[in-house]
This record gives structure tokens, C-alpha cells and sequence, in this order.
């Protein structure tokens, strides 16, 4: 990932967190000006904190208590008096748009300050999830269309006995619990398999914008692109080293695997894929959803037994089927 991109967003980052400490500091102003006792309580408790300090430096500890004692008492004081003007203790506090690292972007560590996963899911949109098809504003499950879907069962034309609407229902709920076991070693990946316009981008999308709420990063790659990527990396073509990022990943989400042109390179580098993300190297769970439009047995026709045991043996296999719904939808709104 691009160090201009760390450095760009490290300086929207600043710009963050500026705003969110001089819109607390503007609204604590706003609330004396209200309130003037509660602004001579604190000016109390600055003014014998600095005398606490300066005490504890040149003369006994019991003068020290006292001034300990007496900021208590005026905390306590204040305290009342915000319960008496109903005013939350969170109001003196900023408002950052990530508590965890409070908008520096970092997260400080026994072995020193890392990036927070906020910040590293930016730079992984920046550099690698800027596609149409993956749009994490509007692909979400409130937005995820179970109508769209037949209710009709038709064993002749799908060779199933429940309905599209039914399956998708039952895909749906693997999601969730996907999303709920995501933590637990026992928890399977996901294949998604059948045709297009099913709603299998959709729904991987949907789990990825719940996966980040939870603090997870999550990169998305089409196979043919990543897999191009890793090539031009390996042989010098591009500095890009997309492998990293691609092995240690939270949740990586492989669509439209099948479309990439084969030959033995991209295979082995499709089964270091899965085979490493299984291994949980460092003990760190990382998850995989993998889409496609072929069939079980047209995986087995394209890719060697390696790769496809593992699929079979470590994923839960959802497929897909039923009419377009995208087609389904233009219906819907010109009719």
C-alpha cells in the first residue's frame, strides 16, 4: 500500500481530530456561558491541581491531601450540579469518529503504536477496494431485497425442492452466523456459487460493511486482478506487494473466481492463498469469502484437487439461484 496514501490520510486524520477537540472545547464554553457556576468549579479544580503539584514538590504530604481532598469535594460538587441541569458527563468529552485511536490512526501497544484497523481499512479502499461493484455506502442488509426473489418452487427448472426466496433466506442466515462466529477457529469460510445478477457481490458486501463495524478489515479483489497483481509483483512489474496484505487480512473477499486466464503460476498462487489464510499464522483468525459462477463440479473441472478439497472441506458451500434480480428490480421500477 502507498506511503503517500498513509501520509494523506494521516493529515486527514490531524484535521479529525482538530476539529473534534475545538467542537468540545466550543461547546464546554457555550455550557459556561449557561452555566457559570459549573466554569467556577472548574476553574476551582485547574487552579489546586496546579497547587497540588507544586506542593507535592516543596513542603509535606499532608498538604497534599488536603488539596486532593478539596478538588474530591468539588468534583462531587459539580457532579450535582450537572445531574440538577441534566447534562451527560460525555458532553465534555470529543467527539472522535474512532474511539479506539481517537483519530491519530494509531493504537499504542505493549511493543509501541500500530495502526488502527480504521486507518487500515482506508488505505485497503484506497489502493485496492475502489470498485463499482463493491459499494460499501448502499450494499447492506437493510438494503438487501428478500422480495426480489421468487416464492415459487420449480424442482423441473432448479432441481431443488424449496424456493429461491427460501434459499436465500437460509444464505442469508449463514451470513449472520458468519458474521456473529466470525472470532471462533471452527467457523467456515464461505463459497458462493450460481449465476450472475444473484446477489452473491451484494451479500458479500453486506457481511464486509457488518465485519467492519466490528473493528475487522476486509480487502476485495477480483480473482483475475489479484491474482495479475501477485504476478507482476513477483516478477518486478509493479511494486505494488499486494501478497502481505492478502495472506494477513481479517476477511478477503476472491469474486468471479473462474474469470481469470489459467495457467500453473496463478493456480499455485490461488492455493498459497487459501492453504496460507487457513493456517491462522500468528494465531490471528482470517476468514475467506470466495464467489463464483461455476458450478461444483465445473470447480473440479478447472482446478486441481488441492485447491478444491480444501474449498469443499474448510468453506460452507451456498448456492445461488433463481431469476436475475437485477432485472427483477428494473421491472419493479418501470413498471
Amino acid at each position: 500500500m502507498s506511503n503517500n496514501n498513509l501520509k494523506s490520510l494521516l493529515f486527514e486524520y490531524q484535521q479529525k481530530r482538530d476539529r473534534a477537540l475545538n467542537d468540545c472545547l466550543k461547546r464546554k464554553y457555550e455550557l459556561y456561558e449557561k452555566y457559570p457556576d459549573i466554569e467556577d468549579i472548574d476553574k476551582n479544580i485547574a487552579s489546586l491541581s496546579i497547587q497540588a503539584i507544586q506542593t507535592s514538590l516543596i513542603t509535606s504530604t499532608n498538604n497534599t491531601d488536603k488539596n486532593k481532598k478539596e478538588i474530591e469535594e468539588l468534583k462531587l460538587e459539580k457532579q450535582d450540579l450537572l445531574k440538577k441541569y441534566r447534562i451527560s458527563n460525555k458532553f465534555f468529552l470529543p467527539k472522535f469518529e474512532c474511539s479506539k485511536c481517537e483519530d491519530t490512526g494509531y493504537i499504542k501497544t505493549a511493543s509501541g503504536n500500530v495502526l488502527c484497523s480504521c486507518i487500515k481499512q482506508k488505505l485497503y479502499n484506497l489502493a485496492y477496494n475502489n470498485s463499482n461493484i463493491f459499494d460499501l455506502e448502499n450494499q447492506n442488509f437493510d438494503n438487501f431485497r428478500l422480495d426480489l426473489y421468487s416464492d415459487k418452487v420449480d424442482v423441473e427448472k432448479y432441481s431443488l425442492d424449496i424456493s429461491p426466496r427460501e434459499n436465500i433466506t437460509s444464505i442469508k442466515e449463514t451470513c449472520q452466523d458468519f458474521i456473529n462466529n466470525f472470532d471462533s477457529s471452527s467457523q467456515n469460510n464461505l463459497l458462493f456459487s450460481g449465476h450472475t445478477g444473484l446477489g452473491k457481490t451484494f451479500l458479500s458486501t453486506c457481511i464486509a460493511n457488518e465485519l467492519i463495524k466490528k473493528g475487522k478489515n476486509v480487502l476485495y479483489q477480483t480473482a483475475p486482478i489479484m491474482l495479475d497483481k501477485i504476478i507482476d509483483y513477483k516478477f518486478g512489474k509493479s511494486n505494488d506487494n499486494i501478497v502481505d496484505s492478502i495472506y494477513s487480512v481479517d476477511l478477503l473477499i476472491i469474486d468471479d473466481l473462474g474469470t481469470e486466464t489459467k495457467n500453473n503460476l496463478k493456480v499455485t498462487e490461488l492455493f498459497n492463498i487459501i492453504n496460507t489464510r487457513l493456517l491462522n499464522q500468528n494465531n490471528k483468525i482470517t476468514k475467506t469469502i470466495i464467489s463464483t459462477n461455476l458450478s461444483l463440479q465445473e470447480l473440479y473441472d478447472t482446478y486441481d484437487e488441492r485447491i478444491v478439497s480444501r474449498i469443499l472441506g474448510y468453506y460452507n458451500a451456498c448456492y445461488f439461484y433463481g431469476e436475475d434480480i437485477r432485472r427483477e428490480m428494473k421491472r419493479l421500477v418501470t413498471s
